[in-house]
């Protein structure tokens, strides 16, 4: 016969497998957080002579430093949000005699973060640049001034998410490559019902372009009429 003590192994058996099994099927519970804002220099200028201020702070997922970044996120839905990413760079020459780092601040593209999975991406932005370039986020658009590959020309850009080609890019002029973060434009300003967005370029005339789904028209009392 079994003995007292074999059943009740069995029996505890018997409890905890269905128990252990839902929870390994269970999806984890990821935590996304934020650190403390660090007050960090960005230097500018060819020389970099000047600075300017720079709030930082890092981005972890489950307790795990992954990036950091600077500015406000934006939530695109409830399961995704993007924010800018801001990352050091090491300074030194191959000549210099310290091999310690010499870190510097440098503002980066953007990230897409999912909170279901944890997964943490870059965003992929078409003549997005990181010095130039102000974006102005509105549901899964983003609307910037984008600088050619050469530096010489600016453009009116709106990406969405998910897409490789811009809905809407349009020359703007000439950049004037000049000395200090987000020179070339202001935050492009967005309106909706209609979706509708109006660029701000610093050297040329404002111009408005209406949104619909995966195309653009230029919009009433835009420089485009």
């Amino acid at each position: 016969m079994m003995s007292r003590q074999l059943r009740s192994m069995l029996l505890l058996l018997l409890v905890f497998t269905p128990l252990a099994s839902m929870a390994a099927g269970k999806p984890k519970v990821h935590v996304i957080s934020f650190g403390k804002v660090m007050a960090v220099k960005l230097f500018l200028g060819p020389d970099e002579e000047h600075t300017a201020p720079l709030k930082v702070r890092a981005l972890y997922v489950d307790t795990k430093l992954k990036e950091f970044v600077t500015g406000e996120a934006h939530e695109v839905t409830d399961r995704l949000f993007v924010v800018r990413r801001a990352y050091r760079l090491n300074d030194n020459l191959p000549t210099d005699e310290s091999k310690a780092p010499n870190w510097i601040w440098q503002r980066g593209g953007w990230l897409m973060v999912d909170r279901l999975t944890a997964r943490v991406s870059q965003v992929s932005l078409v003549e997005f640049d990181p010095f130039y370039s102000h974006a102005s986020w509105f549901r899964d658009y983003v609307a910037y001034c984008g600088v050619s590959d050469n530096g010489e020309k600016l453009s009116a850009v709106v990406m969405q998410l998910g897409r490789k080609k811009p809905v809407l890019k349009k020359e703007l002029g000439t950049a004037s490559q000049g000395g200090m973060p987000d020179s070339e434009c202001e935050a492009p300003g967005w309106e909706k019902r209609p979706t509708r967005v109006t660029f701000l370029p610093k050297h040329a005339e404002k111009q408005a372009f209406s949104i619909f789904g995966h195309a653009w028209d230029a919009a009433p009392g835009s420089e485009e009429e």
